[in-house]
């Protein structure tokens, strides 16, 4: 549910993962190159970056970096509709890969992250309450970071943002926006409106973009084949993939592929 490391014991970030987490890095001190999906971002003293659940990740290179990795699942923090519009705040772990650098008050983070470390350490009575009050205010810190560098504030629907969760756990499902819509108890015209509110395009194309990530993603760090990949995101025909594929990335899937390998 939730975890937390110190920068110098993140092996396991050594070569690329992907977990099923919200990932929170921030560096106190020194510098580190850190590859997700396809970004490279530089990380150094006083800055953080926020890794939604499912990306690939790693670090390329560390240079004296001192930090923590902070990492805990959907169930865990997100209590009600309060929390997930929360979590997703102005971008924040957001699922159209919008990671960013985001320099932050060193001390009012270090002090929640130190809490953290020390209440999952000692367990004392409600200590998951407040790990869950302190990565509140962490992500407080950090709205409040982006909102004093001029950022425009995204404050996206609880609906829209389980929209977004329900495409990325049913891809092999294949669902149309009318199953979604049935699954979340609303309406394709809501989830349409939502969509074009939040993100500027309609519900399907928005289903159609996460679609093209996992595929990405799939045929970058995994070892399956263009017609595993097919079958693992709903598609039945590998053909009607590769052109769903090419459309959406102007790559056929085979030369994302090797272009990735390189």
């Amino acid at each position: 549910m939730i975890d937390i490391i110190t920068l110098e014991k993140a092996k396991k970030l050594s070569k690329p993962r992907r977990i099923m987490k919200y990932v929170l890095i921030y560096c106190s001190s020194g510098k580190l190159s850190i590859a997700v999906d396809e970004k490279e971002l530089l990380l150094k003293g006083g800055e953080v970056i926020t890794i939604t659940s499912g990306q690939i990740h790693c670090i390329e290179k560390a240079v004296k970096a001192k930090g923590y990795i902070l990492e805990f699942t959907l169930d865990f923090f997100c209590k009600n509709d309060h929390d997930i519009e929360l979590l997703f705040h102005n971008g924040l772990f957001c699922h159209f890969s919008m990671n960013e650098v985001i320099a932050i008050n060193r001390s009012n983070i270090e002090n929640q992250l130190n809490g953290i470390a020390e209440e999952l350490a000692k367990r004392p009575y409600q200590f998951l309450i407040s790990i869950h009050s302190r990565i509140e205010l962490i992500l407080v810190e950090i709205n409040r970071a982006k909102v004093q560098r001029g950022d425009e504030i995204w404050k996206p629907d609880a609906l829209f943002l389980k929209f977004l969760d329900a495409v990325r756990n049913n891809f092999e499902r294949n669902y149309s926006l009318s199953q979604f819509a049935r699954l979340l108890g609303t309406t394709e015209i809501k989830l349409n409106e939502l969509a074009k509110l939040h993100a500027g395009k309609t519900a399907q194309n928005v289903i159609y973009g996460l679609i093209t990530s996992e595929a990405k993603r799939l045929l970058t760090y995994g070892d399956l084949s263009v017609k595993e990949v097919a079958y693992q995101l709903g598609f039945k025909d590998p053909f009607y993939f590769s052109n769903f594929f090419k459309k959406h990335s102007k790559l056929s899937p085979k030369l994302y592929k090797e272009k990735a390998a390189m």
